[in-house]
């Protein structure tokens, strides 16, 4: 029924506007862009409210925002009870919207003679879109290639590993999406007592939260090409080290946060405070938003490392949110810059990535990025305080938010879930959500009065 609904409205939308131009420019590939993300989350509402799984409409779609942006925030308090079919496509939301609906419909817009550029220029993650071959169908097709076989490799592997097919094939749509949507009420602390399915998730939750395009070069054969690449020692270097001080912590001065989950450890302490910490720093670096054990028991310091971790975010080009590897590395090598030409200030020192120089524009939109990215924090911290929510809880929801991870603190901490929120709460999250997945520009440039100014 959703599908004919959607099918109809979609066929009368076309009909209506058959004799328009067929002209994307940029301005015309935000406007898509960011309605077509809106719409797709409407309609994405009616398997729920036709089948009256989730009560009313607001709760509805923000459990599609949430599963389109791949956040993974959920308002659902018994996950166990909805129908198979539902949580499926629940899942499927989260597929779908990892690698983005746009870049998927890049692959038929030429065919209608729409060029799609514009399109993948403003919904592909991170500052630049890397193009792996000159036709943008090309690229789209071959990012979706390599996403689909992920997906099933995850998939035959978990299946062996001991879950279900129908367990194995939902978290492998979550994973590789980088969105944390699970079928079962403790997550992956369902499986706390299989190790092994644990670490085929760690693995492909670091994959999703790498560049894609570097995957390909990979399968390529063009493996050095990836270990020079400075996103991915940076991301990887995070990663180990993260863990490293994480699972130190854990072991010498927490429990593994599991008492709420009620499911005990069947490893040594050593391997459970590494698995549990590799597992945690993975899912929130990725922004993937699973959960093997509640981080904000592991100690004051732990919270707000954690916490810290929520402005990561993965690698550019990959499905992960969040601010991104790249970004960082280019404010950090910049603010370097900076103090030396305090000391020479006629010397030339450009920004390199990649052993390249990075143009100057390039580096004043990503600190205008992050700048609109605190401020937009910020903003919607007050927001969800203005509902009256404490403080732990509202920073850690708007941040959560923000970034499309999923788990947050306070009220929203991973063993919550947002249903505690107030209906406005729920729909400016969604907000938060949406402007996150899409990287602020490509939704708040839209509410600017220039924007939309004739020309």
């Amino acid at each position: 029924m959703a599908a004919l609904i959607t099918l109809f409205c979609g066929t009368l939308f076309m009909f209506t506007t058959r004799g328009h131009s067929k002209e994307v420019k940029i301005r015309e590939g935000y406007i898509i862009v960011t309605f077509g993300w809106i719409f797709m989350a409407l309609s994405g509402t009616l398997p729920y409210v036709i089948s009256q799984s989730i009560p009313g409409f607001t709760n509805a779609f923000f459990e599609t925002m949430s599963g389109y942006t791949t956040t993974g925030a959920s308002i659902l308090n018994d996950i166990e009870v909805i129908p198979e079919g539902i949580l499926f496509w629940r899942s499927l939301t989260h597929w779908i919207g990892g690698m983005g609906i746009i870049v998927l419909a890049i692959a038929i817009l030429p065919l209608l003679g729409i060029g799609g550029m514009q399109l993948f220029s403003a919904e592909s993650p991170g500052p630049s879109a890397d193009k792996l071959k000159p036709r943008i169908r090309d690229t789209a097709k071959r990012l979706w290639l390599i996403y689909v076989s992920y997906t099933l490799a995850e998939t035959i592997l978990l299946w062996a590993a001991g879950m279900s097919f129908f367990d194995a094939i939902n978290h492998s749509f979550s994973t590789l999406s980088t969105g944390g949507f699970s079928t079962k009420n403790a997550s992956m602390a369902f499986w706390n007592d299989n190790p092994m399915i644990q670490y085929i998730v760690i693995l492909f939750m670091f994959l999703a939260g790498s560049n894609f395009v570097l995957s390909y070069f990979a399968f390529k054969g063009k493996v050095r090409r990836v270990l020079e690449d400075d996103e991915f020692k940076w991301y990887f270097m995070f990663v180990a080290v993260f863990t490293i001080i994480s699972a130190v912590v854990v072991y010498y001065n927490a429990d593994f946060g599991l008492s709420s989950i009620d499911h005990p450890l069947v490893s040594g302490k050593a391997e459970g405070a590494f698995r549990h910490s590799l597992f945690q720093v993975l899912t929130v670096i990725t922004t993937t938003g699973f959960v093997s054990a509640d981080f904000t028991l592991w100690t004051p310091f732990l919270t707000i490392f954690y916490f810290g971790m929520f402005f990561l975010g993965g690698s550019a080009g990959s499905t992960a949110g969040g601010v991104k590897v790249m970004r960082h590395i280019i404010m950090i090598r910049n603010g370097i810059i900076e103090f030396k030409r305090t000391l020479h200030p006629n010397a030339i020192l450009p920004v390199r990535f990649n052993k390249k120089s990075i143009r100057k524009e390039i580096v004043f939109n990503i600190l205008g990025f992050f700048i609109l990215y605190m401020l937009s924090f910020i903003i919607g911290s007050i927001g969800l305080a203005a509902l009256g929510l404490d403080f732990e809880t509202a920073i850690g929801g708007a941040a959560s938010s923000l970034g499309n991870i999923g788990p947050a603190f306070g009220g929203l901490s991973p063993v919550n879930n947002f249903d505690m929120l107030p209906p406005f709460g729920k729909w400016w999250c969604s907000f938060l959500m949406l402007i996150g997945r899409l990287e602020l520009f490509t939704v708040l440039i839209i509410l600017t009065p220039f924007f939309w100014r004739n020309r």
